[in-house]
């Protein structure tokens, strides 16, 4: 993620601020300049006052570009949906401003034309919110964001990992596949050369659902999928691995711009690795990535381990998993299929 400064006084801001801590300039972020600007004379989002939006809208009364991808609301009474809602949306400008600068930006949902992303919010009491995508469109169960009911989630799907910010990654790579992969294409193009990595996408989705639960993942799937729902059936292994890769990119990013660098002695290398790729950085090979991610990741879940807490980066990428990943670098520098 970016690192910004106040305008005024040029002390640290961060991402969903919308006032200087230092001098106490109100501010809005402004998505074309992917910066913070005073809020004067200047139209802050419709929901400020709902989900406290620190964006900027384009006309008074307006949504921000951020919002406007939000098809559904929770009811605004609920203060408690409200509550987990405006958690929701903070994940979602994250994952925004992450994919404009990697060239992939979301742009919201035109019916008519059947283009464009829409998301729904929902919200349940009892975890009956469905999270998925179909056809262009994201369904979010809002009460994810309160950490007691994911936690409890997690912890009964035996998941190493999940927050918000993940599923909006994974959910958002079932958008971008038909937009990254050519389908139209058959057996040529794109299409191909990730059906030999990922599988047959045409493999029946709820044959595999039910076969993934009742009987689990296969042996030895922890050396070819970069999780255990990963192996369900090739779209989901395509959303995890994309969404891993947007875990990398964007904390990378964030390492490279603190000036992060780390000492590997088991790779008997006495100078250390430093992070440098930043998520607009279009020229860079992804061996780069993995050399840079291998060496953070080492480091941070060992200070996590320092404060009795789970790794931070509770996976491992094999051979066919860094393939992987290599693929969908490949097709994000390359951009949507015209």
């Amino acid at each position: 993620m970016l690192r910004f400064a106040c305008p005024v006084c040029a002390r640290e801001v961060f991402f969903d601020d919308r006032r200087c801590r230092s001098c106490g300039t109100e501010l809005v972020f402004d998505r074309g300049t992917a910066d913070f600007v005073p809020a004067e004379d200047r139209n802050r989002c419709a929901n400020a006052e709902v989900i406290r939006c620190p964006w900027m809208a384009h006309h008074p009364g307006a949504f921000c570009t951020a919002c406007q991808l939000t098809r559904r609301r929770p009811d605004p009474a609920n203060r408690e949906a409200v509550r987990n809602w405006a958690a929701a949306e903070q994940a979602k400008r994250h994952v925004v401003v992450e994919l404009d600068r990697l060239g992939l930006s979301l742009q919201p949902r035109n019916e008519t034309e059947g283009t464009g992303l829409a998301i729904d919010m929902e919200w349940s009491d009892d975890g009956s919110v469905t999270i998925g995508h179909n056809d262009g469109v994201i369904t979010l169960d809002a009460a994810e964001a309160d950490d007691a009911r994911r936690e409890r989630l997690r912890s009964r799907l035996a998941e190493p990992y999940r927050t918000m910010l993940g599923h909006l990654r994974h959910e958002i790579g079932h958008y971008w596949w038909p937009l990254l992969v050519d389908q139209a294409s058959g057996e040529g193009g794109r299409l191909a050369e990730v059906r030999k990595l990922f599988g047959d996408e045409r493999a029946d989705y709820q044959d595999a659902i039910d076969a993934h639960y009742a009987d689990g993942p296969p042996d030895g799937w922890r050396s070819r999928f970069v999780s255990a729902y990963a192996t369900m059936h090739p779209w989901e292994d395509w959303a995890e691995t994309f969404a891993h890769y947007l875990h990398i990119r964007d904390t990378l990013d964030t390492a490279s711009r603190f000036g992060l660098a780390v000492r590997v002695p088991l790779l008997g290398v006495d100078k250390p690795v430093t992070a440098s790729v930043l998520a607009d950085d279009r020229d860079v090979e992804v061996e780069v990535l993995f050399r840079e991610w291998g060496a953070l990741t080492v480091a941070v879940n060992a200070l996590n381990r320092s404060m009795d807490q789970p790794d931070l980066y509770p996976f491992a990428l094999g051979g066919d998993v860094k393939a992987k990943l290599a693929m969908v670098h490949d097709l994000v520098l390359a951009g949507p299929v015209d």
